[in-house]
């Protein structure tokens, strides 16, 4: 739906369409096994999202209400980092699903503790792609090392500028306002279909949002 646009901002979700413009609180999240909260977090207003107790990996998220979601950018401020008191395997993974529907999704995100690490395999895993939930990140090294994964420079709990560009079969993603994307996707494993837009994050993860905006 060309020019359809829905925003977080201030910890509330606006939405804009061509007939009129109307707002949404940050309740209007639809939580699937997280907790919601309004903070103000770095100079920011901001919505903060946590794991509700124990969670499989890939299924904590929450669904932004609004239309659904086929060809488009997404654009958000994102800050992810470990949780006090998880195990070393945290790395603050954080990133936005898209095209949710029946509980399968696909999802991009980062792992922000990765960024700057001193092992250099490490820092190539900095992005990933995964489809939930028959296509994670162990399938995808296992299937085809390196190819939904990539290096971009990131700090854990620091407020990271993500655009997702989706169209069709393909997402890029950009970090930082690069003008090139540090991650190509073009055989999105769902093909071209729609669905919700929601924001997730991993296991262990304690995770930031702010001026989230959909352009249909």
């Amino acid at each position: 739906m060309t020019g359809v646009r829905s925003m977080i901002a201030v910890a509330t979700l606006t939405c804009a369409v061509s007939s009129g413009a109307w707002a949404q609180s940050s309740d209007q999240l639809t939580p699937h096994k997280v907790k919601i909260s309004a903070v103000d977090y770095q100079g920011k207003h901001a919505v903060k999202i946590v794991e509700d107790g124990t969670v499989g990996n890939g299924e904590a998220y929450a669904i932004v209400a609004g239309p659904e979601f086929h060809n488009g950018t997404i654009d958000v401020q994102i800050a992810g980092r470990p949780a006090a008191g998880v195990g070393e395997g945290a790395r603050g993974f954080i990133g936005i699903a898209f095209r949710l529907r029946g509980g399968r999704f696909e999802y991009v995100y980062l792992r922000p503790t990765n960024g700057r690490a001193n092992d250099q395999v490490r820092r190539n895993h900095s992005t990933q792609y995964s489809m939930y939930p028959d296509f994670d990140f162990a399938r995808s090294r296992k299937e085809a090392p390196e190819k939904y994964e990539s290096y971009v420079d990131l700090e854990p709990g620091v407020w990271t500028p993500f655009r997702l560009v989706v169209q069709g079969t393909t997402a890029r993603l950009f970090v930082h306002g690069a003008a090139q994307p540090c991650l190509v996707v073009n055989d999105l494993k769902l093909g071209d279909t729609s669905g919700a837009v929601a924001l997730w994050i991993g296991p262990g993860t304690e995770g930031y949002f702010t001026g989230l905006t959909i352009t249909r």
